[in-house]
């Protein structure tokens, strides 16, 4: 039996984030104050390709925060990416712990099939 699961991403674990910058040829994100275009926040910060600011992430709200400048200063979908690859990665994480196996299958629309086995036969 399969079901189909959409799925709303809040970023809040750590290795899933790495796991994601790794995948995506990212640095590594790291933890501490950025400086966005006028304000400082704290959180753990990506940098993502062509980006002026990085976006930063508050793993205890699951709360983002960037600055892009409405795609002037980077462009969205480079976040939707990052987000994407991050709920991949979050999922093959906690289902792994889980005991199941993860297959993953990119869509020609560029979204990413993800099945995981609890039982039986994929």
């Amino acid at each position: 039996m399969s079901h189909i699961v959409e799925i709303r991403t809040q970023v809040r674990d750590a290795a899933a984030v790495r796991a994601s910058c790794l995948r995506l040829g990212l640095t590594a994100p790291v933890e501490g104050l950025f400086k966005l275009y006028r304000e400082t926040v704290q959180g753990l910060g990506v940098q993502l390709r062509d980006w002026r600011y990085p976006v930063v992430f508050d793993l205890a709200s699951g709360k983002s925060q960037f600055d892009n400048f409405e795609g002037h200063w980077g462009d969205p979908r480079r976040l939707d990416e990052f987000v994407q690859t991050y709920a991949v990665e979050k999922t093959k994480i906690e289902a792994r712990k889980q005991g199941y196996s993860v297959v993953e299958q990119p869509l020609a629309d560029g979204s990413i099939k993800v099945t995981v086995q609890v039982g039986g036969v994929l």
